[in-house]
């Protein structure tokens, strides 16, 4: 089941290369994420055994993010598909500063966001540092083309910047493995299998371990969008198309925290869980004081998204470095950060071709031009800050309580402060892009249900998270933060 889940949208990407006609990468497309969906959902209810001796083994923690991506992924290619159809008809799409030809490149981008997919996959279910490693490298060049979509020069300059940074933050997490193998040189015989790794923690060398979660810090949190690490984040983001956006937000920043919260746990049970989650609280506080910064000038929608994510990554960190209950609270935060923020890439998605335009101050009369995306973008808005009923708000509240409860006093007000003017921030442009006068002869943008349903499924999912927490998921997240019990 762990192998199919894997392979399935790698050959079906690869098969998706060879298909010329666009309508039928779309139904494969559509019909891969069904079934990893599908695959992902059995494989969570059956349970999943260890294979290759360990080094594919999908435990809780690895069925939730899998589960997370799994469904994020299929929702996004239900948009994409509609997307995709609707420019193709069009044959051209002037975009920014150059011309996309629909077709040109169809067959790659495909092929690899099947791809993408598989190798996401392949993070949630590694059981292995080296395999883990190598997963998330893969990520990075199997998304590279995706970031590309439009050919113009500001995308290629998005892409050659996301490649670059996250290789050199790969090659920190490499000297991190290569660090841990010396740490543990004498208790787990070099071994990265992380079930070894955690049963020898006791008797690793402790000081080794810290300065390898240094650079498992730094290599990782590149990916996950960390201040200060995370300058490749805004360009990408903002100059990929909307589902590709949605996908590595809500799906690919999560495989980079998975990495940094598997070495979390080591260290916690080689007893130096205190230095690893110091670090975390003190370098997601960070990016969510960085985030507030930048979102004040920000005039771009998506980047204004993508500095979100930069939060939001940071609070999850947070919540994870402090343990304990705080630990359930940051698993119900990367759950409902990567529906929130799907639903409101994808919306995005629709708002540019409404308006032809990224900038927020252009962008006036929602609720007349686009009244279903006006009204999503509003509500996900809201969401996304952490407004009730939204999901955010039970793992923020639960995050900023156990900092109050533990006496980090300093930490949880100036969180507080970055989270109001975060809020500030983007309920105005809420405001005033759904609520502004409509442009002067501006006519109304046709809203076809292909892209308006995946939105609404999402917002509605995570409004649902924060009215009811099913208690079997409530059980789920128990057995993940057992094992950082103070």
């Amino acid at each position: 089941m762990t192998a199919a889940i894997i392979l399935v949208p790698i050959l079906a990407g690869i098969a998706t290369f060879f298909v010329k006609d666009g309508r039928c990468r779309n139904m494969v497309l559509v019909a891969t994420a069904a079934v990893h969906f599908l695959l992902s959902l059995l494989s969570l209810f059956s349970g999943a055994s260890p294979i290759l001796g360990g080094i594919l083994h999908l435990d809780e923690t690895g069925h939730l993010f899998l589960c997370t991506m799994s469904l994020l992924f299929l929702v996004s290619s239900v948009y994409a598909a509609a997307y995709m159809s609707e420019e193709h008809e069009a044959h051209k799409e002037s975009v920014g500063d150059g011309v996309y030809i629909a077709d040109s490149h169809g067959r790659l981008f495909s092929a690899s966001l099947l791809i993408f997919c598989g190798t996401m996959s392949l993070v949630c279910a590694a059981g292995h540092l080296g395999v883990l490693w190598v997963g998330i490298e893969a990520t990075t060049f199997a998304s590279a083309p995706l970031v590309y979509y439009y050919r113009t020069r500001r995308s290629l300059e998005a892409t050659w910047k996301y490649v670059m940074i996250c290789s050199v933050g790969i090659g920190f997490s490499l000297i991190g493995n290569l660090l841990v193998m010396v740490s543990f040189s004498g208790a787990a015989d070099g071994s990265l299998f992380i079930s070894d790794l955690k049963g020898a923690a006791g008797a690793a060398d402790s000081q080794m371990l810290m300065v390898a979660f240094v650079f498992f810090l730094v290599g990782y949190g590149t990916k996950t969008g960390l201040a200060p690490m995370h300058t490749w984040l805004p360009a990408a983001h903002g100059e990929s198309p909307a589902f590709v956006s949605s996908l590595l937000s809500g799906a690919l920043l999560n495989c980079a925290f998975l990495g940094i919260f598997r070495i979390h746990g080591i260290c916690w049970d080689a007893g130096i869980g205190s230095f690893s989650g110091g670090l975390m609280i003190f370098i997601g506080l960070l990016s969510v004081g960085a985030a507030a910064f930048f979102m004040v000038a920000q005039k771009d929608y998506k980047r204004m998204l993508a500095y979100s994510s930069v939060e939001h990554m940071g609070i999850a960190m947070l919540g994870a470095g402090l343990g304990g209950v705080a630990v359930i609270a940051a698993m119900l935060h990367v759950i409902n950060h990567s529906l929130t923020k799907g639903m409101l890439f994808l919306t995005s998605g629709n708002i540019l071709s409404a308006f032809g335009t990224r900038r927020a101050g252009e962008v006036s009369g929602l609720s007349r031009v686009a009244p279903e995306t006006g009204l999503l973008w509003f509500c996900g808005l809201l969401a996304i800050c952490g407004t009730p009923p939204s999901g955010l708000f039970i793992s923020e509240f639960l995050i900023m309580k156990e900092m109050f409860s533990g006496g980090r006093f300093l930490s949880a007000s100036l969180l507080l402060v970055f989270l109001f003017l975060i809020f500030g921030v983007m309920a105005r442009a809420g405001i005033e892009m759904f609520f502004g006068p409509s442009p002067e002869g501006k006519s109304s943008w046709r809203e076809s249900k292909g892209r308006i349903l995946p939105s609404l499924f999402l917002l509605l999912l995570t409004v649902l998270l924060g009215l009811y927490l099913p208690e079997g998921l409530l059980d789920f997240l128990r057995k993940i933060s057992g094992g950082f019990q103070p």
